[in-house]
């Protein structure tokens, strides 16, 4: 994998969880957002997070598919 492919997947990890954890505030929100994190990155691999993005690498896109995916993985979807 090259460098810049591990930046960008880093950069995508990292904007993902903090939009979680800066959105989702309530004390047992916020456990409930570090567990869907913990699903989602069962390691240190960043790959995962990509999931989330598309060619254009829209930050506002990507943020509403990980909030999507947030509420289903609530509802038990």
């Amino acid at each position: 994998m090259s460098i810049g492919t591990k930046n960008r997947l880093q950069r995508i990890g990292t904007v993902c969880r903090d939009h979680l954890r800066q959105t989702h505030t309530d004390p047992e929100e916020a456990t409930l957002v570090e567990e869907f994190i913990a699903e989602i990155q069962a390691s240190d691999d960043e790959t995962p997070w990509a999931q989330f993005t598309d060619a254009k690498r829209s930050d506002s896109e990507m943020i509403a598919r990980v909030e999507v995916a947030f509420q289903k993985w609530l509802n038990g979807e």
